[in-house]
């Protein structure tokens, strides 16, 4: 039996919401090991002077407890 736990994490990034999410799992994967899935939990993003300046994910990423 697998024991499975899941933490929140924001990120951003400058070019697009899949780049976000990457930089967050890739974060993640520093500190935690068997990382299992990444569920998208909302997506935003900044503009300035009718720009968008940098996309936001806030993400909940999945992983396996030995």
């Amino acid at each position: 039996m697998s024991v499975l736990k899941v933490i929140e994490i924001l990120a951003n990034s400058d070019k697009s919401w899949e780049d976000a999410t990457r930089n967050a799992v890739k974060h993640a994967a520093k500190s935690v090991k068997n990382i299992r899935s990444v569920y998208i939990k909302e997506q935003s993003a900044s503009v300035t002077d009718g720009n968008v300046t940098e996309f936001r994910v806030n993400v909940k990423i999945t992983f396996e407890v030995n």
